[in-house]
């Protein structure tokens, strides 16, 4: 295990895209049934606010740096943070290896449909790619045995689970050992951006650090939630004394 930074009380590791997905073929390969947690900013502000949120992440086997925000915050802070490892990237690549490893996917969340889509998606860009299910995030909770039920019969390696923050890690977490997946990541709008029903920031947004102000341009009802980055940036700061 590599280090850990405390960033407002959450320990995210300090690997690169790299690291993380070596670290996530160890976990597959010794089926430990494990939580990837992809902590942005606002994932570590609204944690700062959730202590059951706090917990999981910090029991989560892998915590990638996933947004500018979080590696500018541990590198305030003094610490060694190699590169941002976003969610949608670590997802690519891992299906990107998926063929050869002979591993299995499945796709839980989003509205219906866009899992579908994203199936499509991910057998053009990664052939042979066995994408073992999906489901959209529409459900009651008296559904969950039956989607515990649905995944399992699946037998995925990794179980890609797009339902939000932070009910995406709510979710994994409350119901991981009945799962019985060896990898379980809580990939937010990953399946939305594959679908091609939400946009991911041009490139040159993405190199400026700016992915943040391109989902508030794009979703207006965001634009409360990115009200949390300023406030990440005082309290990290703050923190810093």
């Amino acid at each position: 295990m590599g280090t850990k930074v405390n960033i407002l009380g959450v320990h995210v590791d300090a690997v690169t895209m790299a690291e993380a997905v070596a670290q996530v073929e160890m976990c597959i390969m010794a089926k430990k049934g494990v939580l990837i947690a992809t902590a942005n900013a606002e994932m570590i502000m609204r944690a700062t606010h959730d202590a059951e949120l706090m917990e999981i992440l910090n029991a989560a086997e892998l915590v990638v740096p996933d947004g500018a925000g979080t590696v500018w915050a541990a590198r305030h802070l003094g610490h060694a943070m190699p590169e941002r490892v976003a969610g949608y990237d670590l997802a690519q690549e891992l299906m990107r290896k998926a063929p050869e490893e002979g591993q299995r996917v499945f796709f839980f969340g989003s509205a219906p449909g866009v899992a579908e889509k994203a199936k499509v998606k991910a057998e053009a860009l990664y052939p042979g790619i066995s994408i073992c299910g999906t489901r959209n995030g529409f459900f009651k909770e008296e559904d969950t045995p039956a989607i515990i039920e649905s995944i399992r019969a699946a037998e995925p390696d990794i179980l890609l689970a797009a339902l939000g923050v932070p009910k995406q890690e709510k979710w994994l977490w409350k119901n991981r050992t009945a799962l019985g997946v060896p990898v379980s990541i809580g990939v937010g709008g990953t399946l939305d951006v594959m679908a091609g029903v939400m946009k991911r920031a041009p490139h040159w947004m993405q190199r400026a650090k700016l992915e943040w102000l391109f989902r508030g341009m794009l979703q207006p009802k965001r634009a409360g939630r990115l009200l949390a980055l300023p406030e990440f940036v005082l309290k990290v700061h703050a923190s810093k004394s």
